[in-house]
């Protein structure tokens, strides 16, 4: 009851966004988020899908919308990651929440799985926030990271719209449908990761052959 409640009241914070600037809220507040803001975006995609379901905003413009501010926030990330480097963007990011841990925790798993973290990086949180910064700093090819970037904000922007679409047309109470969306976030994340393992693990034996 508790995690319902907080769900309904983030909605009622990020409805009149919705309502009153529609598509363009979810661009600029997925952009932000995407810089490494600590802003609601999977939650503000997931309610404006549960509204695109009851009629007041159109899903095909909320998806587009959607992945046009996800890839363009990461690769403003990249720029400035590229351009500024790690010690500039920990200096000046903490007001925007990026500091030297999670900085750590998502240069590991760059160091692990390289640029196949970024079409999975959206499902993790943490991640998703600093994915274009990291890549930028680390001097990842803007090739790698423009393909995997757009592959990934794609399936993250399909599976939330979809899931929160139909949420929002079999049930009646908004805290129940995000709270349905957030015990199966983790395991939409998994399997993202798992495929672009086994990908991975494809495309190196097929190079060594």
């Amino acid at each position: 009851m508790a995690v319902t409640a907080e769900i309904e009241h983030l909605f009622g914070n990020l409805a009149p966004y919705i309502h009153s600037y529609g598509a363009a809220a979810v661009v600029v507040i997925l952009t932000f988020e995407s810089i490494g803001a600590p802003l609601p975006g999977e939650s503000l995609l997931i309610f404006a899908s549960v509204l695109a379901a009851r009629g007041e905003i159109s899903l095909p413009v909320l998806m587009l919308a959607s992945w046009a501010g996800s890839v363009l926030g990461d690769n403003i990330g990249y720029l400035l990651g590229w351009r500024f480097g790690r010690g500039l963007i920990l200096r000046y990011g903490a007001r925007f929440g990026i500091n030297q841990e999670r900085m750590g925790k998502v240069e590991a798993v760059f160091a692990r799985y390289g640029a196949f973290t970024v079409a999975f990086a959206r499902f993790v949180n943490v991640l998703r926030q600093l994915n274009g910064v990291v890549a930028g700093i680390l001097r990842m090819d803007w090739r790698h990271f423009v393909f995997f970037n757009a592959l990934g904000g794609a399936l993250w922007v399909t599976v939330w719209s979809l899931a929160g679409y139909y949420l929002g047309k079999h049930v009646m109470n908004l805290g129940a449908a995000a709270h349905t969306l957030e015990h199966g976030g983790a395991l939409v994340g998994v399997a993202v990761l798992a495929l672009v393992l086994i990908y991975a693990a494809a495309s190196r034996g097929h190079n060594k052959g």
